[in-house]
């Protein structure tokens, strides 16, 4: 189901989708990051984490594991396991990974490669305390299913701005984490 979803048309995103009157600047420089969409591959759900809100930028938001792309990454997927072996403890010899997405253009100036990956082993998640405040999982069809999306708005820079939103549980999931995802269920159908 994944590996085909990976196969099917479908070009980038941006926080931007859901804005049509917004208009980018020409030029704009990008800053590399990457996210991991990371898949259990026994129990079919998507581990995500709550950003710790003592963090300058996205206190409390929920994301997936990812970050920067930093000098010692060789690519963005290098930069995704770094990433997550950092915030969650996930050891890369879990992962394996099955492809990438579009480049996902954010409001902050992040050009974000989401990576998807199978997840086996023995995994048991472990929070840095500094980074993330939980690691949790939402079964992947909840969040492969269109109908779950809502559009929402808020005021931003003196102008509505919609988003997707993926509500699950007590978890609010929106911004960039939702539209990704958003885009992965597109490919999926």
């Amino acid at each position: 189901m994944l590996l085909d979803a990976l196969s099917s048309q479908g070009g980038a995103s941006s926080d931007f989708d859901l804005n049509k009157d917004v208009v980018l600047p020409e030029g704009r420089k990008l800053t590399p990051a990457a996210v991991l969409i990371a898949v259990r591959a026994n129990t079919q759900t998507v581990i995500l984490t709550k950003r710790s809100a003592k963090l300058k930028h996205h206190p409390g938001q929920i994301a997936f594991a990812g970050g920067k792309q930093d000098p010692i990454d060789a690519d963005p997927t290098a930069a995704a396991l770094r990433e997550a072996h950092e915030e969650i403890g996930l050891d890369p010899s879990f992962v394996d990974v099955i492809g990438t997405l579009p480049a996902h253009e954010t409001v902050t100036g992040y050009a974000v490669m989401p990576v998807i990956a199978l997840v086996d082993g023995p995994f048991v998640a472990v929070a840095e305390a500094g980074e993330v405040s939980e690691v949790f999982e939402v079964p992947l069809a909840h969040l492969m299913t269109p109908a779950n999306f809502h559009v929402e708005g808020r005021i931003w820079q003196g102008k509505i701005r919609r988003y997707y939103t993926i509500p699950f549980g007590p978890y609010y999931i929106w911004g960039a984490t939702a539209r990704i995802l958003r885009g992965l269920a597109e490919r999926m159908q």
